[in-house]
């Protein structure tokens, strides 16, 4: 593994400076330290609020940024990095994935969009990848399960938690729906 690292080191630029902002404080502790082992100058923030206090202080040249944070949206936080430096490259990772917040996130500069948990390797391959090249397939796609489950939970959210609503939105019955909602999440 140590050769892994220094092949990407070497293909890391001179400005190395990397914010990353994710509200999962444990998941931030592991990809900082990761990052940092991979050579990149990390600076974390677990807010929108923080994130953004970070690239007004010093804009970085690249940014991994969580869609949903507690204080808001990523999309603010990328937003921001768009003004301060439109050069920098930005990931954004998600456990709720849908296609209205990637087409946002990639318009507001985004050049790649992960599912979480994603690892390191994944974070550096995506913030080093030649522009315009295609990103390659994930080694572990979700499951049809997997992403169905995403969507109604993302749904219902989005409906404030409320059975009935998320029920007549995805033209589903309320107690199919609820059966759902009770069992884990699949693999």
């Amino acid at each position: 593994m140590a050769e892994d690292l220094s092949f990407q080191q070497d293909e890391l630029p001179e400005d190395r400076s990397l914010i990353i902002v994710d509200d999962d404080r444990p998941f931030l502790q592991r990809l900082s330290r990761a990052m940092e082992q991979r050579g990149f100058d990390v600076r974390s923030a677990h807010s929108v609020t923080e994130g953004v206090d970070l690239i007004r202080q010093q804009p970085p040249a690249f940014a991994v940024v969580d869609m949903r944070l507690e204080d808001g949206n990523g999309l603010d936080v990328l937003a921001e990095l768009t003004r301060a430096r439109a050069d920098s490259r930005a990931i954004v990772l998600t456990g709720y994935g849908n296609i209205a917040t990637a087409v946002s996130a990639v318009k507001l500069g985004a050049i790649d969009y992960l599912p979480k948990p994603a690892d390191a390797d994944d974070v550096t391959d995506a913030l080093l990848a030649p522009p315009n090249s295609k990103a390659p397939p994930p080694e572990n796609p979700m499951s049809a399960d997997r992403v169905r489950w995403e969507h109604i939970q993302r749904v219902y959210e989005l409906c404030n938690r409320n059975v009935s609503e998320t029920a007549r939105r995805l033209n589903m019955h309320r107690r199919t729906l609820q059966r759902i909602l009770a069992k884990r999440a699949p693999k």
